[in-house]
């Protein structure tokens, strides 16, 4: 029996070697977990969660009664985790990759019908489902804006927004967020503030390439993003690379007025790493002689995450562009030579640590640099001797009508005797640091802390006397969010500002939610959420803001100085926003409808305008110092004299018409009105002698009228159809009439081409389709077609927009996840 009972040596070595296997495989083994739990942060006990690599379902678990699952004996590599449960929509995480023997986390938000699944950071600065933020804010991922050119067509179906652009592709675009002033927007690429020195950003050149989402904040948020979000924050993301199989992608198009344009994008992931790539060339004639417009745009996404809580990314985003402008062809009836030429280039390295389960942290490097160009190569206009206003140029005789019925004719001053060509060089740079913490106290309640530090320097030629910018300003935030109950949310915080312009401000901000009624699969009334805002902005001078303000133009004379300091002169301040909203969500059939109703209540003071002498004296300036800048510049200076109030109402209904249909639409109102002004057309409107009852502001709108360009009522529809193979969608934009200068003064400097501001541009409306054909795999085919109906408008008055347009190309995918399955 011994002998039978005797164990082999030769088996003793085979079992060692075995189990020495089996522990060092357990060891290098990675461990994928996590929590599912609906949008309001409850958790969705008994889920059935699976674990997939190259779309493949490799493993499935059941989430135990607190919502947790876990996968043990994980591989290192690239995976995603789907989560579905009865009544909710299934779920997919975004790609991950897990290392040997490392722990994954990763949560799982399951939603009910339109009840978003998605999560914004900008709302709060950290992670957070869109249901449980209070704040207005739309998410809108890259699908909607699929075949799009410019980020400004996709703003368009945003509510609350509104997008003028200056003639055709290239020219001007602004956006006007809840009646706000166009410089009034914080612009975030990849977290990198896009916005020159005074918040100025040019949506006309901001080419849709290489983005991933769009999130827009409507309403100031400079407790967290600092000067600037004064009316509201958009914030774009860069794709990212999540293939293990390297895919590139190559497309090209055409269309009418010469249109052509092609992009290429490479993407992928290679165990820690993950790379993006994105360069999109368009060329186009516009529709308008002289009018070309070029753009080449490059982003890239690269990361890396060396260990399992650590991540670093870095991204950036170039574009290079060229524009003729002929200029506002029908307010002249001739056209310009002079073109514009832009370079922007917006660079990120961001540095995330998910120290423990509670604390993570993030430090961030940004980078700006602007360079623009603007040449008005020769004078196109006639020859004229006014004996009023002396040696120019004017424009051919034109007729020109108003959309509020008023109609005037003449020969406009279109170009001034000076040397030619005469250039005019724009130049910003700005380097920031942020960083970020955030701690949660417990499962409810999460605090954050930022600190920013930015160096601003910019300048122009010619200068004109005005001095370079030289910032260094400093930002400090506290906040805390929380929930109670899984039904009431809430964020409160605040930031200081130390700017060294203006110096310190402070800026509150609260945002709460409601569910009176929580998502669930009633078949009339699915959930109703609440919600309320209090918020404050401020925005910082621009260049010439500074350099002409009252202060800055005392510090250049001989005793500028002595007067400052006897008459307590301060520097130009910050433009200041306060604003309070309420609204309500409901979410009907079961999740399948969703209806928005929001009310805001906006107001804009401290806003900087140009003053002359009698409105500095008006305001209470000295004489003896206005006197003192008559003699050294006859003119008046920048002071924060202007305000004016914004309220409204904004309607956004959502509605899957089936699996692959999903409509939806908005309504605005806006009531805005100038309340406080002390500029020159303030003082002393003009009056045409055709129209001599009816004041006029010339440059700027009246005390009692509406904002320019700001249009009482618009909105937009938008319709989308998802296939495995075929995509369409139908989107409109509608706008009212709106208020407007056509800022002539006719060949001898007089007032009889003044048309009233009241209604001047007239309403659009503008229907836009888009579409696509996948062949199979590798090919598919789409086309795109704008102004359908082949409407003649204009967005600004006397610049004509586009009519119809269409591209149509071909798109060729190689690699990625498809080719595995094929």
């Amino acid at each position: 029996m011994k002998y039978l009972m005797r164990v082999h040596p030769c088996r003793k070595l085979l079992r060692f070697m075995l189990l020495s296997g089996l522990f060092a495989l357990a060891a290098h083994a990675a461990t994928v977990r996590g929590t599912v739990t609906d949008a309001l942060g409850a958790v969705i006990p008994r889920a059935r969660v699976e674990l997939a690599a190259n779309q493949e379902s490799i493993a499935s678990v059941t989430a135990d009664d607190e919502g947790k699952y876990e996968f043990h004996d994980v591989s290192a590599g690239q995976y995603q985790v789907c989560a579905s449960a009865p009544s909710f929509d299934l779920t997919s995480s975004k790609p991950f990759y897990v290392g040997e023997g490392a722990i994954a986390n990763i949560d799982l938000l399951l939603a009910i019908g339109v009840v978003s699944q998605a999560v914004t950071v900008t709302a709060t600065a950290m992670p957070t489902a869109q249901a449980q933020v209070g704040a207005s804010i739309s998410l809108i991922p890259g699908d909607d804006y699929a075949g799009k050119l410019d980020v400004q067509e996709t703003l368009r179906l945003v509510p609350g927004a509104q997008i003028t652009q200056t003639g055709q592709r290239g020219g001007q675009g602004e956006l006007f967020m809840r009646g706000g002033n166009s410089d009034a927007n914080k612009v975030l690429i990849d977290g990198v503030p896009a916005n020159d020195i005074g918040g100025a950003v040019d949506f006309g050149v901001l080419a849709a390439a290489g983005i991933d989402q769009i999130e827009v904040l409507r309403g100031p948020n400079s407790a967290l993003y600092g000067s600037d979000a004064l009316a509201g924050v958009v914030n774009l993301t860069t794709s990212r690379g999540f293939t293990p199989l390297p895919q590139v992608t190559y497309s090209i198009d055409g269309g009418n007025f010469r249109t052509y344009r092609q992009e290429g994008m490479l993407g992928g992931t290679y165990k820690q790493f993950d790379y993006f790539s994105d360069f999109a060339r368009l060329d186009t004639a516009n529709g308008i002689p002289g009018n070309s417009f070029h753009n080449g745009t490059y982003a890239g996404n690269f990361g890396w995450a060396p260990k399992r809580n650590t991540e670093i990314r870095a991204t950036v985003r170039r574009l290079a562009t060229a524009v003729g402008l002929p200029g506002a062809i029908q307010l002249y009836g001739i056209p310009d030579d002079a073109g514009q030429k832009d370079q922007q280039l917006f660079l990120g390295v961001t540095f995330q640590q998910q120290t423990t389960q509670r604390w993570h942290s993030l430090l961030r490097y940004g980078a700006l640099r602007l360079r623009s160009q603007y040449t008005d190569y020769a004078p196109t206009g006639i020859p004229y001797d006014s004996p009023i206003v002396g040696s120019g140029y004017i424009g051919a005789p034109v007729t020109i009508r108003g959309a509020n019925g008023y109609t005037v004719s003449g020969q406009a001053i279109f170009q001034y005797a000076e040397t030619y060509p005469n250039r005019y060089l724009y130049r910003t740079d700005r380097d920031f640091v942020y960083a970020q913490t955030d701690y949660q106290i417990k499962p409810q309640l999460t605090a954050l802390f930022g600190f920013r530090y930015e160096a601003e320097r910019g300048h122009v030629q010619p200068s004109y006397g005005l001095p370079p910018a030289d910032r260094g300003n400093y930002s400090y935030t506290l906040q805390v969010a929380g929930s109670l109950a899984n039904r009431f949310y809430y964020t409160v915080g605040g930031g200081i500002e130390n700017n060294a312009v203006f110096g310190v401000a402070g800026t509150p901000r609260a945002s709460l939610a409601y569910y009176l009624r929580r998502p669930g699969s009633s078949r009339v009334f699915s959930g109703t959420k609440l919600r309320g805002n209090f918020s404050t902005g401020i925005k910082e001078p621009s260049i010439s803001d500074a350099g002409l303000s009252l202060f800055g133009l005392l510090q250049t004379l001989s005793d500028g100085e002595q007067l400052i300091a006897q008459y307590h002169v301060a520097p130009i301040g910050a433009e200041r926003s306060r604003t309070y909203d309420a609204g309500i969500e409901q979410i009907f059939f079961e999740g399948r409808a969703k209806l928005g109703l929001t009310y805001f209540h906006n107001e804009f003071g401290n806003l900087i305008e140009y003053v002359p002498g009698q409105g500095l004296i008006d305001i209470g300036i000295p004489p003896i110092i206005v006197d003192q800048l008559a003699a050294a510049y006859q003119y008046g200076a920048t002071v924060n004299s202007q305000a004016f109030r914004a309220q409204g109402a904004e309607a956004e209904l959502e509605y899957r018409l089936g699996r692959n249909f999903v409509a939806r639409g908005g309504y605005n109102y806006l009531d805005a009105v100038v309340q406080r002004s002390f500029s020159s057309d303030a003082l002393g409107p003009s009056f045409n002698p055709a129209f001599p009852t009816i004041p006029i502001g010339v440059y700027s709108p009246l005390i009692g009228a509406r904002p320019f360009r700001r249009a009482p009522q618009s909105g937009y529809i938008a319709v989308s159809y998802h296939h495995s193979q075929w995509t369409g969608s139908l989107t409109g934009t509608f706008v009212g009439k709106r208020d407007d200068s056509d800022f002539l003064y006719d060949k001898d400097g007089g007032t009889s081409l003044l048309l009233p501001n009241r209604n001047l541009d007239a309403g659009y409306q503008k229907l836009d389709f888009g579409g696509s054909y996948q062949a199979n795999h590798a090919l598919s085919v789409y086309a795109d077609l704008q102004n359908v109906l082949n409407q003649q408008y204009s967005e600004a008055f006397g610049y004509r927009a586009l009519p119809f347009t269409f591209r149509s190309g071909i798109r060729v995918t190689l690699g990625g996840e498809s080719w595995t399955r094929k």
